[in-house]
């Protein structure tokens, strides 16, 4: 099994700070691609920023210039550092891996259980 863990998520004032982790624990044998998305109320689910295998890097054009996406290949852990939030950011943030998994073949996409970020204006 996998699981992915979150933690990170708050209140902050517009033009604050937050950052977002996200560590994969269980039978991993490589990860293809870890990334965030993020939903608001009545809205779908979206993109926020995804970092592939190889260090490639996708932003939603609503972030790009405020967020950064790194990560630590050596404990599967996604960093989201997300500067200069207004409360158009606010939603529940969830995090996204596509990954294979030990004794199994092709790959698979798991989602952690979401932390919430608010942004007062």
């Amino acid at each position: 099994q996998v699981q992915l863990v979150e933690s990170g998520g708050g209140l902050v004032q517009a033009g604050g700070s937050l950052r977002l982790s996200c560590a994969a624990s269980g039978s991993i044998f490589s990860i293809n691609a870890m990334g965030w998305y993020r939903q608001a109320p009545g809205k779908q689910r979206e993109l926020v920023a995804r970092m592939i295998s190889g260090d490639s890097t996708n932003y939603a054009d609503s972030v790009k210039g405020r967020f950064t996406i790194s990560r630590d290949n050596a404990e599967n852990t996604v960093y989201l550092q997300m500067n200069s939030l207004n409360p158009e950011d606010t939603a529940v943030y969830y995090c996204n891996a596509i990954l294979r998994v030990v004794g199994r073949s092709g790959s698979y996409q798991y989602w952690g259980q979401g932390t919430q970020v608010t942004v007062s204006s």
